[in-house]
């Protein structure tokens, strides 16, 4: 049985930490006011994040998460989407992960339900 490798969400704007491991941005829009070489990316996965539609409807409102996650998961199942989200399991399998999001709230944002996805398998 291979090992779990940790994965987790933190907002793109903190420093990064030795512990992160990869570090992948999950947003499909690049974070205002923040460069590149400060975002000290390992990749950008942009064909994960929510349609544009959909992340518009949300705008995080935290009443909707649910919702959103339920409608996200199901976005999650088109092919583009499912072979970016094999990737990310890849990239778990492979030693700690971090998914990055420009959100103020990461907890109830697409890094959030794509954590839950590949922790659980």
């Amino acid at each position: 049985m291979a090992m779990q490798h940790p994965v987790r969400v933190r907002r793109i704007y903190d420093d990064p930490l030795p512990a992160d491991g990869t570090r992948v941005l999950v947003d499909r829009l690049w974070p205002r006011g923040l460069t590149k070489e400060k975002a000290h990316l390992d990749d950008w996965c942009k064909g994960v994040a929510p349609s544009t539609e959909l992340r518009k409807w949300y705008a995080h409102d935290p009443r909707l998460f649910d919702e959103f996650s339920r409608r996200y998961r199901t976005e999650l199942q088109e092919p583009a989407a499912a072979t970016a989200l094999d990737h990310l399991r890849t990239l778990a399998g492979q030693g700690p992960l971090t998914l990055l999001t420009a959100t103020k709230e990461p907890g109830i944002s697409e890094a959030a339900v794509l954590c839950e996805l590949i922790t659980a398998g």
